[in-house]
This record gives C-alpha cells, structure tokens and sequence, in this order.
C-alpha cells in the first residue's frame, strides 16, 4: 500500500502529501509506542 501510495504521488505530481503523510506516521508510531508507557496519559490529551 505504500508503495501504491508512493508511486501515485510520483506520476500524479501530489508532493504536496509527503508532508501531510509523515505528520501522520509520526504521530501513529508516539501512540503505538507510548500506549504502554506512562506518558500515555499525556499523550492522550494532547488528541
């Protein structure tokens, strides 16, 4: 799927996602990997 998504946004000239996307597997990854942690909390309310 990534790929897919990667190889739309090069023949359709839509860079304009990258950014938008990263912001979006940044945040994902601080959730699943602070889910067990006690920041959790902290990270909850900032959602």
């Amino acid at each position: 799927m990534i790929i897919d998504l990667i190889q739309f946004m090069m023949t359709r000239k839509k860079y304009w996602l990258l950014p938008a996307l990263l912001a979006l597997l940044i945040l994902g990854t601080l959730i699943a990997l602070s889910a067990g942690s006690a920041l959790a909390p902290f990270i909850y309310t900032l959602f």
